[in-house]
């Protein structure tokens, strides 16, 4: 088997601004497939998502209502959600890291969307955006193509996101030390630690700071640096720095 090298990158707040989920959500409410209040949940957690980033109580409460939401409907069905958003999903592609994408695109490395969003969803969502791979949470199917309401495999989150990778590389010959990993998250720490380049994204605090004392590189995709919003000194901060981007636009 010949050796390839790959590069993972999240997608929620790395490769796109936000959570594919609210998109997903307000499709699926459209359709029927979720009811209001299921509906304003999600896009309660895709605000959290934006302010504070990502946590394991609201990733696990997100995959279990997805689950809920699917069970008993065709998978064709589901997978035609993203008719309505995957477009501009990929329209929203951070232009630094289109950059990032086309750099190991020219390299020969596979770019691998790797996301806790439905794999129905990354996979569609990864190809039309002219990339190898997009792989997520996978939702079980009985012989009729119907969603049974359980997982195949692990929760594409955290370690479960570790497992897909190696499940990959064994398949497909990567040498998980050659390998990049993108992620704007420190929950995605396994992700980042399990190849030998990792790079934070316009990192939320916690990861900046665990970039900085590794020496790992940093993307930066927007003027304004993230900050904790669990506090006064945070909110002081954001406002603070939104000005002085806004006033380095003026000057420019």
């Amino acid at each position: 088997m010949p050796h390839t090298t790959a590069a993972f990158f999240d997608l929620d707040g790395t490769l796109i601004p936000g959570s594919a989920n609210i998109p997903l959500a307000k499709a699926a409410f459209r359709q029927g497939f979720i009811g209001k209040t299921d509906l304003l949940k999600d896009l309660r957690n895709g605000l959290s998502f934006l302010l504070k980033g990502a946590t394991d109580e609201r990733s696990a409460q997100v995959r279990d209502r997805i689950l809920r939401a699917v069970s008993g409907h065709r998978a064709e069905d589901v997978e035609a959600l993203g008719d309505h958003f995957i477009d501009e999903l990929v329209d929203s592609i951070k232009p630094a890291m289109r950059e990032v994408l086309d750099h190991h695109g020219a390299a020969g490395d596979d770019r691998v969307v790797i996301s806790a969003s439905p794999t129905e969803i990354v996979s569609r969502l990864a190809h039309a955006a002219g990339l190898e791979t997009g792989v997520g949470t996978t939702a079980a199917r009985d012989e009729d193509g119907v969603y049974t309401g359980d997982l195949v495999g692990p929760f594409c989150y955290k370690d479960g996101k570790v497992a897909v990778m190696q499940a990959l590389a064994e398949q497909r010959g990567y040498d998980l030390a050659e390998c990049f990993a993108y992620s704007d998250s420190a929950s995605d720490l396994p992700m980042l630690e399990a190849v030998g380049h990792p790079v934070a994204v316009n990192p939320e605090p916690e990861l900046r700071q665990i970039a900085f004392e590794r020496g790992w590189p940093i993307v930066e995709t927007s003027s304004v640096p993230r900050v904790k919003l669990t506090s006064a000194h945070g909110l002081l901060r954001l406002g603070k720095n939104a000005f002085g981007a806004a006033g380095r636009r003026v000057l420019a």
